[in-house]
Formats: C-alpha cells, structure tokens, sequence
C-alpha cells in the first residue's frame, strides 16, 4: 500500500482564514496546500459567517515539517 502524500498541518474557523493561511504557506515556498471542508451550503449559498466549519488544511508528506514553523510564524503574525 503506497503510503499518504499528504499530512494534515492545522484545522481553522471558516474558509476565510484558511484560504489566507494557504496563500501565507504557498507564497513562502510550500509547494501547494488543499483544503478539505465539510459543509453546507459553501458553494450554493455563500456567507460570510463562519460558523459553517471547520476546514482542515494539507501539505505535502515532504513539506509538513517546513509548514509547521511558517505555521507558527503566521500565528505570530495574526497575534
């Protein structure tokens, strides 16, 4: 069995921020980072409120460690 490509780096309130902190990641050279929601109504009916979930946050296998200190830099930056 292949092993997972990706790793789980964070979970964060609402879309918004993670759509940020994924911007954050890649402009500071992380290859790519996916999203993974579970909600309703994200695309039929947009909001603003946050309150529709969590969103999970992926990098690659080889990057997660790389991921993890930027993590904490923009959790700095955010304070």
């Amino acid at each position: 069995m292949d092993e997972l490509k990706w790793g789980l780096l964070t979970e964060v309130q609402g879309r918004a921020q993670a759509d940020m902190l994924k911007a954050y990641l890649i402009g500071n050279g992380i290859d790519d980072a996916e999203l993974f929601q579970e909600t309703l109504g994200q695309h039929i009916y947009p909001t603003n409120l946050d309150i529709f979930g969590n969103v999970q946050l992926f990098v690659p296998n080889e990057q997660l460690e790389t991921a993890r200190k930027l993590l904490k830099e923009y959790i700095n930056l955010m304070e």
